[in-house]
């Protein structure tokens, strides 16, 4: 098992894609290889993943109100 990532910039952009739920087969695929070769991609895919669920957990979810909602639409489409 590898224990230096030569392209750990780039696995850490895969992994926060996994997780976000963005990323393709193929990159899923990609990193489900690389990963069980490569200890710090596998330690920075836990950590990533303990920091989404713990940010998940404190994260109070609450409507937009419609007004607030168009007016970030409006200045987006500008």
């Amino acid at each position: 098992m590898k224990e230096h990532c030569e392209h750990q910039a780039d696995c850490l952009k895969r992994i926060q894609s996994i997780l976000d739920g963005g990323a393709s087969e193929a990159e899923k695929d990609h990193f489900r290889q690389n990963m069980d070769a490569c200890k710090p991609c596998i330690d920075m895919y836990n950590l990533e993943k303990c920091i989404k669920e713990a940010l998940q957990g404190k994260v109070e979810k609450k409507c937009c109100p419609e007004k607030i909602a168009a007016a970030i639409r409006s200045g987006i489409a500008k």
